[in-house]
């Protein structure tokens, strides 16, 4: 049976995206490798998919139809991680497409691919 392993985003910088996904994430390079072209990023601890990556000069979608989600317990934490991330490098997106009452915030990260932290506390 197949399981996801490795989820792949573009990036023009390798280098400034891998710093930004392994703090985010506390990931790290998978075998300490880190070049300008790829590198695939791995948890510090636990069992969780790599993300990796990739140079890519393709433009970023606005609206992607694959993104990740970035999962919070609560309101608080979801409040927590965004500043968090937003202070790593994370832009917030003026996403035209938020629901009245939404679970999720809308997020680019340092190469401006969108990213969603959910709150998964929330009853909607």
């Amino acid at each position: 049976m197949l399981h996801i392993g490795t989820i792949v985003v573009g990036a023009s910088e390798v280098r400034r995206a891998a710093a930004f996904w392994s703090a985010a994430l506390d990931y790290a390079p998978r075998d300490g490798v880190l070049d300008d072209d790829f590198v695939v990023l791995t948890p510090r601890a636990g069992h969780s998919p790599g993300v990796a990556v990739d140079s890519s000069e393709s433009p970023v979608q606005e609206h992607p139809r694959v993104h990740l989600d970035l999962y919070a317990s609560d309101a608080d934490e979801q409040e927590a991680e965004v500043e968090r991330l937003v202070s790593l490098g994370a832009s917030r997106v003026d996403w035209d497409l938020y629901p009245d009452d939404p679970d999720f915030v809308v997020l680019a990260d340092t190469e401006g691919n969108r990213f969603c932290v959910i709150d998964t506390s929330h009853g909607g």
